[in-house]
Parts: structure tokens; sequence; C-alpha cells
């Protein structure tokens, strides 16, 4: 019997009590998932979207799964905390893949702001859990179909029209476990017309047992509405992260993401970004720091649909020891989006002869009146720039840091939050130094 049979079964015996904590929706959206995980299984190698990684072997460990919904979650909001210096947050927790509100010392977000589970929000808002959950993610592979079969829980964050909200939103998702174990995280981001916020995503783990978490996070956006996604991943080598997100935008929307990954074992990020309505902008940064024989994988689509809209897309990779990267980004250019601006860059370093990456840019056009271009590069550190240094009384090891530092820049420098900016160009440091060690602890909080 194969992983994915294994799974299959698992789900079949335990249906009534996968759906028992659920509201309608989930269970609906649940039955036509699990149908599309039975027929498809685990994407292998030899599948495009997976080439170089082997998420297949990572189903294979012998995972718990907390289907009853015992686990004591409670207590991570004395143990744990992730604080940005500097930073004023309203805060939520998730831990394992359940939902922990945070005590925020009294403070509210403003009027009609929603931001908890699904079955909650589904008792006084039932039309809008219908009208989004999981369209963006029904067409999404095998590993996004698995979560939906198995998702019981969702973090909802609504955000009505016309609403900014002020202060960042912060959810911080922590692994808790003393056996191997498997999660799977949800989350529904409805922004309605001219509403605007900023949400930071930290990804952590405490524990050394093997553990797996699928990730699908579905943003829509409406029209003239703003986005600032922050995705931190500090989590240790025995952690596979399988994240997915969907976001399709409306007129005149801007959404900017940024994803890091500091610390991992195993991870592949899959962005797709819709550009639905004249006007829209989405800036997609991304930066990937490797060594031992970590897996960084990251794919963006980014699809446009609709004419003036604008794209700009780095990701850049730093790879040491016998680590691996991937980028495969595809820009999708359709008839209707004449006058798109789209721009797509990927630059690597590898610092041994060890490292691997690999680097597939993608440009598909079908539109005559664009400006489009992509590009990717792989090298290793500039000797004369290094030599350069060194003449100048600069140590070897020092000077290589500072090359590092100001290549990974250019991406943190795109961070609009001057604190977490200020903060991640510390942490970037610590971890070309090796003094980014794993605690129980957030490193934010030193």
């Amino acid at each position: 019997m194969n992983c994915g049979e294994e799974y299959i079964e698992l789900f079949e015996k335990n249906r009534e009590l996968i759906d028992k904590p659920c509201t309608r929706k989930l269970n609906d959206e649940r039955e036509k998932a699990f149908i599309s995980f039975k027929a498809q299984g685990f994407p292998g190698i030899k599948d495009e979207n997976w080439l170089h990684t082997n998420v297949a072997k990572k189903f294979a460990t012998d995972y718990g799964m907390d289907l009853a919904r015992k686990a004591n979650t409670n207590e991570v909001r004395n143990s744990f905390t992730c604080d940005v210096p500097n930073l004023k947050t309203f805060k939520g927790y998730i831990v394992n893949d359940s939902f922990v509100a945070a005590d925020n010392g009294g403070k509210q977000l403003p009027q009609g702001v929603f931001i908890g589970s699904i079955n909650s929000f589904a008792e006084s808002h039932a039309e809008l859990i219908d009208r989004y959950y999981n369209t963006l993610a029904q067409k999404g592979d095998s590993v996004v179909q698995f979560n939906t079969s198995f998702t019981q829980e969702c973090i909802v964050l609504y955000i009505p029209k016309n609403t900014v909200i002020e202060e960042t939103i912060q959810i911080v998702a922590f692994l808790q476990t003393n056996v191997d174990i498997l999660t799977n995280r949800r989350m529904l981001v409805i922004m309605e017309e001219n509403s605007s916020a900023s949400l930071l995503l930290c990804d952590h783990s405490s524990t050394d047992k093997k553990s797996l978490s699928t990730e699908v996070t579905e943003i829509f956006m409406g029209g003239g509405a703003s986005l600032d996604l922050y995705e931190l991943e500090e989590t240790t080598d025995s952690n596979t992260r399988l994240g997915n997100l969907f976001v399709k935008q409306e007129h005149d929307s801007r959404f900017n993401h940024c994803n890091i990954t500091l610390t991992n074992g195993f991870t592949r990020n899959y962005v797709e970004v819709v550009l639905d309505g004249e006007g829209a902008e989405t800036n997609i940064n991304g930066l990937a720091i490797g060594d031992k024989h970590q897996h960084i994988d990251n794919r963006t689509l980014v699809d446009h649909r609709k004419g003036h809209c604008t794209s700009n897309e780095l990701y850049k990779y730093i790879l040491d020891e016998d680590s691996t990267g991937v980028f495969a980004g595809k820009m999708l250019i359709r008839t209707d989006a004449q006058q798109t601006v789209s721009q797509q860059t990927n630059r690597n370093l590898c610092l041994t002869s060890c490292a691997h990456m690999y680097a597939q840019p993608q440009l598909e056009i079908y539109a005559d009146d664009v400006k489009c271009s992509h590009g990717s590069t792989v090298g290793q550190l500039d000797e004369s720039a290094l030599f350069y240094m060194q003449q100048r009384g600069i140590p070897a090891d020092e000077a290589r840091h500072l090359l590092m530092y100001a290549f990974a820049g250019e991406v943190t420098d795109n961070i609009k939050l001057e604190a977490l900016r200020e903060r991640l160009h510390i942490l970037v440091e610590k971890r070309f130094r090796g003094e980014l060690n794993h605690c129980k602890r957030c490193n934010l909080c030193k």
C-alpha cells in the first residue's frame, strides 16, 4: 500500500470524526476534494510542477493527525511569544492546525472586522463562506485537494468596505508535539472594496519530531483594496512545509507579498495571483537561505486577465553546503490584458559546488501591446569584489557575509513595515553568521 492509499483509507474510516466539528461548507467541499485526491494521489517527480521536489516521499512517514481535536492549545499564549520590536500588532495563533485567540490587551479591531474560526463566522456570514471558500483553491493540485479533504479549521479574516486597519495583523503558526505530526492549515481573507490591511504570517516549530504541514490561503481583494502580506518561515530541519497561496484582485487593487525562508527543512511554496480587474497591481518578492540538506522550492503564476495592470516579481536564493533551490515562475498575459507591464527577476548564489539551483522562468503572452521581461541568473560570489575587500583589511569571512547581506538586501528593502524591515536585516545577518538558533521562543523576540 502506498502512502496515498493509506490516507484514503484513513479518511474513509474517520469521515464522521473529521466532519463533526465543521461547518456545512467545509464538509461539502471536503467531499468534492476527496474524490479528486483519490483519483490523482500525490504528485510524482514526473509531474512538470513537481520536478526536483519529491513530495510523495515526505508523506510516507507514519504521522499522527489530531482528527478528534484533543490537543491542548491554549497554553501556547503563555509559553510562546513572537513580537517584532517597535511594531504594533493584533495577534492570533495557529497551534498545530487549531486557531487560538490571543490576549491583545483589550485592543479592538475596527467595527465589522472579523478574525477567527470559520465555524464561528459561518453563524453570521454563511453567504460569504458559500461565495468564497475554496473557489480559488478548488482547481489546485492534489496536495491542495488533500488539504481540503482533511481541513477541520479555517481562519477567516473579513474586512468590510472602506475599512482601514492601522495595526498589523500577526498570525503566529506554531508546531507543538511529542510525536511525528501532520497538520492541515487553512486561511480565508475577504477584503471588500477600498479596504486596507497588512498581514504578517510567522511559521515556527519547537519540536525535533518529524512534522508536515499543508497550508492553503485564499485571498479575495475587492476594487481599490490594498494588502501587504509578509510570510516568514523559521522551522527546523525535520519540518516539511507545503504552502499554497491563491489571490484574486479586482480593479485598482494593490497586493504586495514578501516570502522569506530563513530556516527550514523541506519547503515548497506555490503562489498564484489573478489580476481580474483593470488597474490592479501586484508585487511579489521572495528570499530563500539554505544550507545543510535543506530544500526550498518556490513556484509562482501571475495571471493577467484584464488590461492596464502591473506586476513585479523578484526572487533570490542563497544556497550553501548541500542545499537545493527550485524556482519556477510563470507570467501569463491573456488576450484581453493589453497595456500590461510585467517584470520577473530571479537571481541565485550557490556558495559551494554541492549546492544546486534549478531555475525555470516563463513568459506566455497572447496580447500585442505589453511591456514584459523575465530572466534568471545563477552564480557565485564575485571573487574580484572579495579580493578588493580583503586588500582593504576586511577578513575573508566578513567580506563574504557583507556581499551576501547586500545580495539579500534587495528583497528585504522592499518591506514597507520599517520595524519588520529592520528586524529582518538583523535576522538575515545572524543567519549568515550561524547565530540564528532554534528555541521555543521566536527569534523575532530577541
